[in-house]
């Protein structure tokens, strides 16, 4: 078990991410790997979000829909809910949103546009405890910024808001603990000096980024960030995303070697979602990444997600005194033997990931720095 950030939740080291379920996966095959990651396996950390599922472009998708077999779920096994740690998101700016409409019943028309407001945030929690059918979420995370787009005229975004948002929801209990997604070094840094100075009680527990193979932004644009999040300074746990990247690193889309129509496979369902990784659209020097580090997988004896999984999760980001800041890595599976490889991944000793692979690795990397980037 490993401590989630600057908080007292105790967590597994993996996450069951549940993106898929309500576009991809059904009510019951949600509960299926419910079933299998908690009961099973012993998992007891689960991240959502109100956005939730995705492709937002899917016919079938709704927002809350992933929320709403999570509560159905844990509806049927009250006793669980005490035994795991729960996260979800409230989603950053998005305007005329769906996803902010869906936090009332009826829907609100004409939607309203999602902001990281008190007003907002307060909205989007406890629409995601309703659906979810319990009172209270461990994990509070802000999905993405809404700095970026600013409204007309504004010059200056205020970073209190955001600390105002979530203090409330801290103070009664509706929150255990809050935590950022899909953050800058600027925005990292804004928000803990506003915690340091604010929220002294209630520190900030986590980041939420992307990390993996493919994406390794995170050692270098978050670097300074990276040692200032370590337990010696600020403790804010990392939480990486997409180790898989879509499924690109799981082998199963091999130059010349497309997965199969009516797979179920993400990328031959939506021919337009995550394009800097989608093997249509993605650049050369991404998917021959990609198949190098399959290489590597099979000639140590791994399936390519294992070894994706074994290498975000051995990734220590040791500060000068040894401490770990990698609380948990997140993975999922449209469909249960997928989860199943993908959980096995975490009973490989850190010892399965030698010194030769990581310098070959690191070849592969140094050849095609990040190449998702480009696009």
């Amino acid at each position: 078990m490993r401590t989630l950030g600057s908080s007292n939740l105790e967590v597994t080291e993996a996450c069951l991410g549940t993106m898929t379920w309500g576009v991809q996966n059904s009510e019951e095959e949600a509960h299926a790997q419910l079933d299998y990651a908690v009961k099973e396996c012993g998992v007891n950390f689960i991240d959502t979000a109100e956005l939730y599922p995705v492709p937002l472009t899917a016919p079938e998708w709704r927002a809350g829909k992933t929320e709403e077999f999570i509560g159905s779920w844990l509806s049927a096994n009250p006793e669980w809910r005490e035994k795991i740690v729960l996260a979800s998101k409230v989603a950053g700016f998005m305007p005329n949103s769906r996803v902010a409409a869906e936090r009332t019943v009826p829907p609100t028309d004409p939607p309203p546009d999602c902001r990281l407001d008190r007003s907002s945030v307060r909205a989007a929690c406890e629409a995601s405890l309703r659906r979810l059918q319990t009172s209270y979420v461990d994990l509070y995370q802000l999905h993405w910024p809404d700095r970026y787009v600013p409204a007309f005229g504004a010059t200056t975004y205020d970073f209190g808001r955001e600390r105002d948002s979530v203090a409330a929801l801290l103070e009664e209990g509706k929150i255990r603990a809050y935590g950022l997604s899909n953050e800058t070094p600027y925005g990292e840094s804004r928000q803990r000096h506003l915690a340091r100075n604010f929220l002294r009680t209630f520190p900030q527990a986590t980041i939420q980024n992307a990390y993996s193979l493919l994406t390794r932004g995170f050692e270098e644009a978050l670097a300074e960030a990276r040692d200032a999040c370590s337990p010696r300074h600020h403790n804010v746990g990392l939480l990486p995303w997409s180790v898989l990247c879509g499924g690109l690193l799981t082998g199963k889309y091999r130059q010349g070697a497309a997965a199969p129509a009516g797979s179920g496979a993400r990328f031959v369902a939506f021919g337009d979602y995550m394009s800097r990784w989608h093997p249509s659209h993605a650049r050369q020097e991404t998917l021959q990444a990609a198949d190098a580090y399959s290489a590597i997988a099979e000639g140590a004896g791994l399936t390519p997600s294992q070894l994706a999984i074994l290498w975000c999760r051995t990734r220590p980001f040791i500060a000068t005194h040894g401490a770990v800041i990698i609380c948990a890595v997140i993975i999922g599976g449209t469909s249960l033997s997928q989860l199943e490889e993908n959980l096995a991944a975490f009973a490989l000793p850190a010892e399965a990931l030698t010194e030769e692979m990581v310098g070959a690795i690191n070849e592969v990397h140094m050849r095609c720095r990040d190449p998702s980037n480009s696009l």
